[in-house]
């Protein structure tokens, strides 16, 4: 038998242990992918690391190059990061290179490759995977300005990942929007739904409040079109149309007692269809995308066909005797497909109205927002040849009212595929999916209140739609992901009044009163007066909130939970602008009195406060 001498045994014993030693905490982190949200799905690392410094330019070549690289300047000198030029020609250590190579056919229309070293190069086989490739390097860089050497390529599951925001009925303010425009990008979700009022130049009888002029929503449109999210417009129809027909009896659903339905469009009337498509031509002079929401949801809720025996009559004039009430509505759909084509967009519609009973099916081509458990289910839908996104109710945020258990969908590993009532094995044919905001409790909840929830669920919905769902072991892991990148550069915190807590005294066009002011928890400001709190309570409700122009503001009794006595001061010349922070009208100053008005019907108060 052989022996070995102690020294000998000892020195491959103490190698032994070298090598099968815990690996030091700082060499494991060398090898983990930097991080960002979504989570890079891989990562190859190399030695050495990219230094972000003095010095560092933008190296952007052709004008697709420039346009990602003017957009990325803008936003490192947003977030504090110096202004860097753009140049072209041969790239130097410590630049930062945008590229485009369309030969790059597997990064896809959104994919990208990062490369760090003694330089840093993103690459896109489009305009668009470049983009998101300078929101990973501004993730990055938000958390040291030294990045591991290494390469990923980034690729995303799903072409639409979204956010719907029901601004109906309400108005939500164009900084929370631009708000949300950037934070979306910031994570990779590129879509974002639009329900909401233009105000109009050709049916001056359907502004009522809250809508936004045309310059607005061409601000916003510019803004998506900068950060890639595509901003589609719907107006529901032939349902939930009081927004605009409230003043237009001739064109409202009649039952069968005579009884108008200002909700309800008539489906049998040309006069209907010719008003609805005059509206999407109107919004077309400001929106752009490529796609036309019409809703389609709930046209009978509270209601039903038998109660409108015309619409049956219609059916089966249209389309024989065996027709059934639901063709009319089909019918109605496939006309506005039809006219949306026309127009170079496509439709996109609810499923609920999918219930089964029609005979006439809905035009190929029609995107079907899958939110509710019906009897047509998403497999079905899919063996029709619909194109399916994934809206489900698991997803919603309602103003007070249901909230999206977003920690409950990371746990299970929430993807797509998991619609209401049913869990599809296969992601063929679905487009995404997206969150969707609804003001069902219109005071429910201010934005800032809206905020807080909408960004873990904003993060988690990017996660589940562009790679792995569930890329950390715990939900507070994850989350830490999004606190490490924090916001997008170029976001507001709206949450920070203008003024300091104190006494003031207001003052605008003869109008004086003194108020204690002070701070809310989400951001705003109470005013406490002798005879109460300030507040907006009067006139007509509308998703109980009071939206009438030229109602008063009063002094109730001060309640902590009253979203209605909370208040926006908005710098403005000399003083300020008073908004309440449910209804989003300016206080003017009217005979002596304190009411409420849209700013573009009448010129807002200006208070100078001392």
């Amino acid at each position: 038998m052989r022996t070995f001498p102690r020294r000998q045994i000892l020195g491959v014993a103490a190698a032994l242990a070298l090598l099968l030693a815990p690996v030091p905490a700082v060499a494991q982190e060398e090898t983990r992918p930097p991080v960002t949200v979504p989570a890079l799905g891989n990562w190859t690392p190399e030695s050495g690391r990219y230094d972000f410094g003095p010095g560092a330019r933008l190296v952007a070549d052709g004008p697709g190059e420039r346009r990602v690289a003017d957009t990325l300047a803008d936003d490192l000198r947003e977030a504090g990061h110096g202004s860097l030029p753009v140049v072209r020609g041969a790239a130097r250590a410590g630049d930062i290179v945008v590229d485009i190579q369309p030969s790059r056919k597997s990064l896809g229309a959104e994919g990208y490759e990062l490369r760090s070293g003694k330089r840093l190069s993103v690459t896109g086989a489009t305009e668009t995977g470049a983009f998101y490739g300078t929101r990973t390097l501004l993730q990055l860089l938000a958390q040291d300005d030294r990045i591991p050497a290494g390469r990923t390529v980034d690729v995303p599951r799903y072409k639409e990942r979204g956010v719907g925001v029901c601004a109906c009925y309400i108005h939500i303010s164009l900084p929370w929007l631009e708000n949300l425009v950037r934070e979306m990008a910031y994570n990779k979700l590129n879509q974002l739904l639009l329900e909401l009022k233009v105000k109009s130049d050709a049916h001056p009888e359907a502004n009522t409040w809250g809508y936004y002029t045309k310059d607005e929503i061409r601000q916003l449109v510019a803004l998506g079109e900068k950060y890639h999210v595509e901003i589609i417009p719907e107006i529901n129809s032939p349902g939930h149309m009081d927004p605009w027909i409230e003043n237009r009896p001739d064109l409202q659903l009649t039952d069968s007692d005579g009884n108008k339905q200002p909700s309800r469009l008539d489906i049998t009337r040309p006069a209907a269809f010719d008003y609805y498509t005059g509206l999407i031509d109107e919004y077309a002079q400001v929106f752009k995308a490529p796609a036309w929401h019409m809703g389609a949801d709930e046209y009978m809720l509270g209601s039903d066909f038998a109660k409108y025996p015309q619409i049956l009559k219609y059916a089966q004039d249209r389309y024989g005797s065996g027709a059934t009430p639901q063709d009319a509505f089909i019918d109605f759909v496939n006309r506005v497909h039809t006219y949306a084509v026309g127009k170079g967009k496509k439709l996109r519609i609810w499923n609920d109205g999918l219930t089964g009973a029609n005979t006439v099916p809905v035009a190929a081509g029609t995107t079907v927002e899958h939110w509710l458990n019906v009897a047509v289910k998403p497999s079905q839908i899919l063996a029709q040849g619909y194109p399916l996104t994934n809206a489900a109710y698991a997803l919603y945020l309602v103003r007070g009212g249901f909230h999206s258990d977003t920690k409950a969908l990371y746990d299970q590993s929430w993807d797509p595929r998991s619609f209401e009532g049913e869990k599809l094995t296969s992601s063929q044919g679905i487009t995404g999916a997206k969150i969707s905001l609804w003001p069902d409790n219109g005071r429910g909840e201010t934005e800032n209140e809206v905020a807080v929830r909408l960004w873990p669920a904003l993060r988690h919905l990017a996660q589940a739609t562009w790679g792995d769902p569930h890329p950390d072991a715990t939900y507070a892991e994850f989350t830490a992901r999004g606190t490490a990148v924090g916001h997008a550069p170029g976001w507001r915190d709206l949450t920070r009044p203008a003024v300091t807590d104190g006494t003031y005294t207001f003052q605008a066009d003869g109008v004086s009163f003194d108020a204690d002011v002070a701070r809310t928890p989400d951001g705003y400001v109470t005013l406490r007066g002798p005879a109460g709190c300030l507040a907006v309570s009067g006139g007509k409700l509308t998703l109980n909130v009071p939206l009438q122009p030229g109602v008063e503001a009063t002094w109730d009794s001060c309640a902590a939970a009253n979203t209605l006595q909370r208040w926006e001061l908005r710098p403005a010349g000399d003083g300020y602008r008073l908004v309440n922070a449910i209804t989003q009208m300016a206080m003017s100053v009217t005979n002596g009195r304190i009411t409420q008005y849209p700013p573009d019907q009448h010129p807002p108060a200006v208070w100078r406060l001392t």
